[in-house]
């Protein structure tokens, strides 16, 4: 999930259009949308490497300069294809770092929303993948919004540490970005369709994060 500073998830579509396409639009544009839904449905058949620019246009009914006109690169497309996987995120994000009720099924629903979202569109989630490892650009969006969760992951820790709920020990920022990087491994290695059987492996990521923080599987 990606954050603005000061905390709060990234939700306005004004500043998601910013972060992601050439023109801060909104997500009612008709091209606008008609290329993205063409680059969904290139993504169902082919690998990001493998689409290309001509074809993502000649499907959506524009012409090649309209992509650019919205977009860097078919990299950054898919930020903004994704971009309804990250509303999504928000709430669960939200329900993580207020740090109410049970933790178990706090941090529960947070790692099932993640693999919810790949779930519902895995290719796009490969694109994304592929898209990282490919763009400076994306990459430097994706570590900068992973940064502000790890950060606000962290005091969420230092918080139940305060409050006696939480087990002392690891530095509460290095734990949070341990954390995250299991997260991300699991979320990647589940869009490949490797790994082990979703409901098993949200359990035991679970696991992980309840007995990390609060030292109990309680």
């Amino acid at each position: 999930v990606l954050f603005r500073s000061g905390g709060g998830p990234i939700n306005d579509e004004r500043l998601w259009a910013r972060m992601v396409d050439r023109r801060s639009v909104n997500r009612g544009d008709p091209r606008r949308t008609a290329l993205l839904e063409a680059l969904d449905e290139l993504l169902r058949e082919q690998t990001l490497e493998e689409v290309n620019v001509a074809e993502i246009s000649r499907r959506a009914g524009v012409t090649r300069s309209a992509f650019y006109f919205y977009f860097e690169s078919k990299a950054t497309a898919v930020l903004a294809l994704m971009a309804e996987l990250y509303d999504d995120a928000s709430d669960a994000t939200d329900l993580l770092v207020k740090a109410e009720g049970d933790p178990r099924t706090r941090i529960r629903t947070v790692v099932a929303t993640l693999f919810d979202s790949v779930d519902r569109t895995p290719h796009t989630y490969r694109a994304l993948l592929e898209a990282r490892a490919t763009s400076a650009a994306v990459r430097e969006l994706w570590e900068a919004g992973r940064a502000e969760f790890a950060e606000m992951t962290a005091e969420m820790i230092e918080r139940e540490r305060a409050a006696g709920h939480a087990q002392t020990g690891t530095d509460a920022h290095v734990l949070a970005a341990v954390l995250l990087d299991l997260n991300d491994h699991a979320v990647e290695r589940h869009a490949m369709g490797v790994g082990p059987e979703r409901e098993a492996h949200i359990d035991a990521i679970t696991h992980i994060w309840i007995q990390s923080i609060y030292g109990s599987p309680a």
